[in-house]
């Protein structure tokens, strides 16, 4: 028996129809992208602003990325690192910070310097008149970082070196909150990198130090043991030592690894 066409239309469509979904099934597992992996930085809060530029430049480069950074004291992170905390990278602001995450075997692989960094003294913007350099520190409210942490270690021998009796009135965490007090104005004074001061803006007045150019201090980075991306881990290691990382490191006021 023949079938009319319009019957034959209809079958048809029905047909198809009942195929749509099974189609549309298939077609999401061949076209996605690979599941998400997750990239954990551990990086010293200096770093804050030229790792969140890096960050976007690597997700760019890796799909399916997501990179984490988690910022903090240096000293704090080093030991987090060796008490295995879920990372694959770890940036300090210095090298006895990152020997602590070595000595400790937190560490896949030698550290590795990938730029440097001066201190600086700021203050508020209508007191650069004022303090022209830590000698015209006396009576003043100066905040530094804790010893523990690079910053403060650094701040320390500057004081140390410039034989000015001054105690600072505060020790913050890290070069961050050593900053924030400055510019929220609870604090005459702060002793912080260069790098952190050039971010700050107008928001404060910058005051060199004599002889800080010779203390530099460096940012050290290395893959942690504990890795659960060990790959991903090494190619961070490569962004910032490859002439795009150091573009944007340099743009920002760091100097070169020495």
């Amino acid at each position: 028996m023949t079938v009319p066409r319009a019957r034959r239309t209809a079958a048809a469509v029905a047909a198809a129809l009942l195929l749509l979904p099974a189609a549309a099934c298939g077609g999401e597992g061949v076209g996605n992208a690979a599941p998400t992996r997750t990239l954990t930085v551990l990086a010293a809060a200096s770093l804050t602003n030229a790792f969140a530029q890096l960050e976007q430049r690597f997700e760019d480069e890796h799909a399916g990325v997501d990179v984490q950074v988690s910022t903090g004291s240096s000293a704090t992170l080093a030991q987090q690192a060796v008490a295995g905390a879920p990372a694959d990278v770890l940036a300090t602001a210095d090298a006895r910070t990152m020997a602590t995450a070595d000595d400790g075997g937190a560490l896949a692989a030698a550290p590795r310097v990938f730029a440097t960094n001066a201190m600086v003294l700021v203050v508020p913007p209508d007191a650069a008149r004022q303090v022209g350099g830590l000698e015209d520190l006396a009576g003043t409210d100066l905040v530094v970082c804790v010893p523990s942490a690079p910053c403060g270690a650094l701040a320390a021998t500057l004081l140390d070196r410039s034989g000015v009796a001054t105690e600072p009135v505060s020790l913050e965490v890290d070069v961050r909150a050593v900053l924030t007090k400055v510019t929220l104005g609870e604090a005459d004074a702060g002793l912080v990198y260069a790098t952190d001061a050039r971010a700050a803006g107008d928001a404060v007045a910058v005051v060199d130090l004599p002889g800080a150019a010779d203390l530099p201090t460096e940012h050290v980075v290395a893959p942690l043991a504990q890795a659960a991306e060990p790959e991903l881990a090494r190619a961070w290691v490569d962004l910032l030592l490859s002439p795009d990382g150091q573009s944007v490191l340099t743009g920002l006021g760091f100097g070169g690894p020495r």
